[in-house]
């Protein structure tokens, strides 16, 4: 039994209660660390989001062409000159899928108002039920603006500085996509430099391999994922905006774009592609029938590849369950807004995948895991333990 030396040189035995006490206060000021530290980490990367937002889009473009650039040097190519090469590759396509989009969305935006007053005249079928209701709102906004105090008056500011505020917003986007390529050229073309740099830090060769094989995996799964599911996206929207072209679709290429785009959140960006598609079907064809003809097609093409396509190409392994993902979409919309969004699902497999390299980690990746998956490993290791026995 340990002892504890007293001032007088007597030794006295500790007690199994104040080694529990003890244990009990460190885990609670472990927990207590990692919570000011995950705290911290949120309000960083809110305020310091002009600085991080480029930063992360540039590692996941970076993992994103890797498996291109691996593929390329095994042919005798530099990474310098794959890299370069898919970089401008990047931003001719970037660039001429906004300034080919551009047009018909500001013809949007400008005609929505117009849109609106066509959507209610074709809904207004549907409107009379509805009547009765509207009417007891109204009642109740004329009695809530009589009993207002008589010298209360309504302040409107109007806002100022906009041509200003524009131009700060529009240099601060450019500054930021600047930031995305080089970074990711920079990321692409250094090779395994950076790998190098995270095995140097070690110090004996176990922990060294160790690390080299952690930080492969994690790459390697990563990086074959976000490529697939990239390419599966710019799939679907080419299938979707060829399908609603055939149905007469006004701007179906903006649609297909919205739907390759929006496919990065999973459940919500289906559900977003359907409303709008509706929206422009209903004021654009003349039966309300054939209108949802072109919400039907979005709708079949994104069951088909949710169910089939992507969980046969990119496997069920890397499966996010729903909970994980409407929480991850809502937490990274809040924090850095629309690109944030996009960026969810991607950083939440990242974080999976990390967390099932560490035995100390592994409860958060089976939590972020789908039940389908848990059931799929469950499976193969029963019939594994029964062809063992």
């Amino acid at each position: 039994m340990k002892a504890e030396t007293t001032a007088s040189g007597a030794s006295v035995a500790e007690s199994p209660d104040s080694r529990a006490g003890a244990r009990a206060e460190l885990r609670l000021m472990r927990s207590l660390m990692i919570g000011i530290f995950i705290l911290m980490t949120v309000a960083a990367l809110y305020f310091a989001r002009a600085f991080f937002m480029p930063v992360i889009l540039a590692f996941l473009l970076a993992l994103t062409l890797t498996p291109i650039v691996r593929f390329l040097r095994k042919r005798g190519i530099s990474e310098v000159v794959s890299a370069t090469l898919l970089v401008l590759l990047s931003v001719f396509v970037f660039a001429s899928a906004g300034y080919l989009l551009s047009g018909p969305v500001i013809d949007l935006i400008n005609n929505s108002s117009s849109i609106g007053l066509r959507l209610t005249e074709r809904l207004a079928p549907f409107k009379r039920p509805l009547e009765s209701i509207m009417e007891i709102s109204h009642q109740l906004e004329a009695l809530t603006e009589t009993a207002q105090e008589p010298g209360v008056q309504k302040v409107a500011v109007a806002p100022s500085g906009v041509l200003s505020t524009a131009a700060s917003n529009i240099l601060s986007a450019g500054t930021s996509i600047t930031i995305v390529f080089v970074l990711s050229l920079f990321l692409l073309a250094s090779g395994t430099l950076f790998y190098e740099k995270i095995v140097q830090s070690f110090p004996n060769f176990t922990e060294k391999k160790r690390a080299l094989r952690v930080v492969y995996d994690v790459e390697q799964e990563i990086s074959h994922y976000l490529l697939t599911v990239a390419l599966i996206n710019a799939g679907l929207g080419t299938v979707i905006g060829l399908g609603l072209w055939g149905l007469g679709m006004p701007n179906p290429m903006v649609w297909g774009a919205a739907a390759a785009l929006l496919n990065f959140l999973p459940y919500v960006g289906a559900l977003i592609t359907i409303l709008l598609v509706t929206v422009i079907a209903l004021i654009s064809f003349d039966t309300i029938s054939y209108a949802l003809l072109a919400p039907a097609f979005v709708l079949l093409c994104d069951i088909v590849e949710g169910q089939f396509v992507t969980p046969t190409v990119v496997g069920r392994r890397l499966e996010i369950n729903a909970v994980a993902i409407f929480i991850a979409i809502a937490f990274w919309s809040w924090l850095w807004g629309f690109v944030g969004a996009l960026m969810a699902v991607p950083l939440l497999v990242v974080i999976k995948v990390f967390c099932d390299h560490f035995d100390g980690l592994s409860h958060v990746g089976n939590f972020l895991a789908a039940q389908q998956t848990m059931a799929i490993d469950d499976e193969a290791a029963e019939s594994n333990h029964k062809s063992a026995a």
